[in-house]
């Protein structure tokens, strides 16, 4: 079977990317690396026989129809049948650019259906600056990985995992093997060409705080690092006379003709201005903004109790009415002993003991006593058959009660403002831990009692209906008509789309947050929910367009966590550790700022002051719980950055280039 032409070699001297993938993820990927991070990239896929071919989405406004091609180029790769590995050349978009750099250069695409050794030096993978490898088998990425960092060890690594435990093991053994066969010791110093890392992702855990975003404030474009939810948004031109809405910061100031749909009008003016300092931004005019916000949740969230854990609190062991039996035998055998003491004129702790006797049956008949002895006597017995029943109830509530501590809650009937989640396979378990987390109420419904997170639910103690979505009265019995949002997980669109379009007719204003797989599947079901219920907020996401960037990112390296698209530009996210750089160590936030290159968003500065007690405390573990990081505005502009400190920064390319290629200032060394 015929093959497409070998792409020719590019001249560029700069390490490319590899993208390795069998779904939707690989695609989107190769995307984002290309169109926001302007890189050149092959991607690796399987034999494209699959009856249901991933699309990619059209791109955000201004950065081209670049994502676009790869649709039209798994067509081409498809009809190539399978065989040995194909590459395809793509021609680069014709729109025309605002700003000095030069097009993206064409995705090259390569048919293979695993990534062994022949595959990845097809690939490059000798000159390559990273690889992604995102197939969804954990065994297929981790035999890939062994591979590519045997033949280049000084590349940077980007694997798909679930298991987070077995994902730990392996970046620790893969960056020691990094550093072996570099010739370094395993130190952490950088090196020549790269940073050599090796970075663990779980799609599950990516896309958790996108979905967690859209239950709390209704969007999922969001940053999270160091305890901290970021968005940022576009603002159009505040009124004449009216105050612009408070942010955090002004990352952009858009162009004047960014708003006008005509063609072309974005490229007579001089473009967006990034990262502007406090008074270029507040003489802004009558020109839009890209403004950073925290996502904050403002529903109800869940009360303290004062048991928690798996067992119950001590006041559910038994009902109400049982307590009050219990009390009324309690006080009714109190009166009896005091009686008995002052007929008897006994002791009252001995009196108390012959009532007791007398309340079991196992004292000797009264028939010699005086009539008073007698009278309590049989009163004490009566008590006594009233007692048993309550001993009986009670043994069997409370048996109730701790078999029903292990079991999944019912929702209480008083529930109101929470989220209803649909589905508890991967990531609805993920987004159900997230949830639990930031003490947001939750109902769960899934329809497999063996699910990934029925035993997540249960040890949480969150109320779960087990029930298909589809029959009549499971979302009733979650209480969806007073919900505040309704989170669609599982895995079929049909099943997403059903509970949504139910939902939204009990509960018109409800959120809803479908997963859909379809991109034109789901714009048609965001247009037509939009269009039917104006005033509910709709969104469609998918997993594979939540988790891309973030992969994109590692790609990019550990201290990028996301990008910020800016009409035809993008600006990074990254975290940097302050020690060893010039720009950063001794200075103030207010110094660091570099219009247009570089701002400070917040601080990191749970690390001790003693320098000695962080450098034996070492990098913080993963998992390890740290205190929120601190906002630029809340240290003031006159904070001085530490050497232990980490800052959450905002740049360009360039702006991230120059920090991050300085070399450690020596001792005593002036800044720069």
């Amino acid at each position: 079977m015929p093959h497409l032409p070998q792409q020719p070699q590019l001249g560029s001297p700069t390490p490319h990317m590899v993208v390795c993938g069998d779904d939707a993820l690989a695609h989107r990927l190769a995307a984002e690396l290309r169109d926001v991070y302007r890189e050149r990239v092959t991607l690796v896929v399987p034999s494209a026989r699959e009856p249901h071919r991933p699309r990619i989405p059209p791109p955000a406004r201004g950065l081209g129809r670049a994502t676009a091609l790869l649709g039209r180029v798994s067509a081409a790769v498809a009809r190539t049948g399978p065989g040995t590995p194909a590459a395809a050349p793509v021609p680069p978009p014709a729109a025309p650019r605002t700003d000095a750099e030069p097009p993206p250069e064409p995705i090259r695409i390569l048919e293979a259906a695993q990534a062994d050794d022949a595959v990845l030096a097809e690939a490059g993978i000798a000159e390559a600056g990273a690889l992604a490898l995102v197939h969804d088998d954990d065994e297929l990425n981790i035999h890939a990985a062994l591979r590519a960092r045997r033949l280049n060890p000084r590349l940077r690594l980007v694997i798909r995992l679930y298991n987070r435990k077995l994902g730990q093991h392996l970046e620790e053994l893969l960056d020691q093997a990094a550093a072996v066969a570099a010739g370094r010791g395993a130190d952490g110093a950088e090196l020549p060409r790269a940073d050599a890392s090796t970075t663990v992702l779980s799609d599950a855990d990516t896309v958790a705080p996108a979905l967690v975003a859209t239950a709390v404030a209704g969007t999922s474009k969001v940053i999270e690092a160091d305890g901290l939810m970021l968005r940022a948004v576009e603002r159009a031109p505040a009124p004449p006379g009216r105050a612009a809405a408070p942010g955090l910061c002004t990352l952009a100031i858009l162009s004047p003709s960014a708003g006008d749909p005509g063609e072309g009008a974005a490229d007579q003016d001089e473009g967006a201005d990034l990262l502007p300092d406090d008074a270029t931004a507040a003489a802004a005019g009558d020109r839009g903004t890209v403004v950073l916000e925290t996502v904050a949740y403002r529903g109800r969230t869940l009360r303290p109790r004062g048991l928690r854990g798996r067992g119950a609190p001590l006041a559910s062991l038994f009902s109400r009415r049982l307590r009050w039996s219990l009390a009324g035998i309690v006080g009714a055998v109190l009166a009896l002993a005091v009686a008995a003491s002052l007929t008897s004129h006994v002791p009252p702790l001995h009196a108390a003991y012959l009532t007791l006797l007398d309340l079991f049956a196992i004292n000797d008949p009264a028939i010699d006593q005086p009539l008073p002895r007698k009278i309590l006597q049989l009163l004490s017995g009566l008590v006594g058959l009233l007692l048993l029943p309550v001993l009986v109830a009670a043994a069997f509530e409370g048996l109730g009660t701790f078999r029903s501590a292990s079991a999944l809650r019912r929702p209480p009937r008083g529930l109101s403002g929470h989220v209803v989640l649909l589905g508890l396979g991967k990531i609805g378990t993920r987004v159900l831990a997230r949830l639990h987390e930031m003490g947001i109420p939750v109902v769960c419904i899934e329809a497999d009692p063996e699910a990934r997170g029925i035993a997540l639910a249960r040890r949480l103690r969150v109320p779960t209906v087990l029930g298909d979505v589809t029959q009549e009265g499971v979302l009733e019995a979650a209480l969806a008509d007073r919900a505040r949002t309704l989170l669609a997980l599982t895995s079929e669109d049909t099943t997403n789309l059903e509970a949504a379009l139910y939902a939204r007719s009990v509960n018109p204003r409800l959120r809803v947050t479908l997963r859909l797989f379809d991109d034109g599947f789901a714009y048609a079901v965001y247009r037509t929910l939009r269009a039917a219920h104006p005033g509910a907020r709709t969104r469609s996401r998918s997993v594979s367009f939540l988790a891309a960037p973030a992969f994109a990112g590692a790609m990019m390296g550990r201290q990028i966590l996301g990008a910020v698209p800016v009409e035809r530009r993008v600006l990074l996210v990254a975290r940097v550790g302050v020690r060893g750089h010039a720009a950063l160590e001794g200075r103030t936030v207010g110094e660091v700022l570099r219009p247009g290159r570089l701002r400070v968003l917040a601080v990191d500065t749970s690390a001790p002051d003693d320098a000695e007690a962080d450098a034996a405390a070492g990098a913080p573990r993963p998992g390890a719980e740290r205190a929120p990081a601190l906002l630029a505005h809340e240290l003031g502009d006159g904070y001085v950055l530490r050497p232990q400190d980490r800052v959450l920064l905002a740049a360009t390319r360039q702006g991230l280039g120059d920090l991050l290629s300085r070399h450690p200032r020596p001792a005593g060394a002036a800044g720069e």
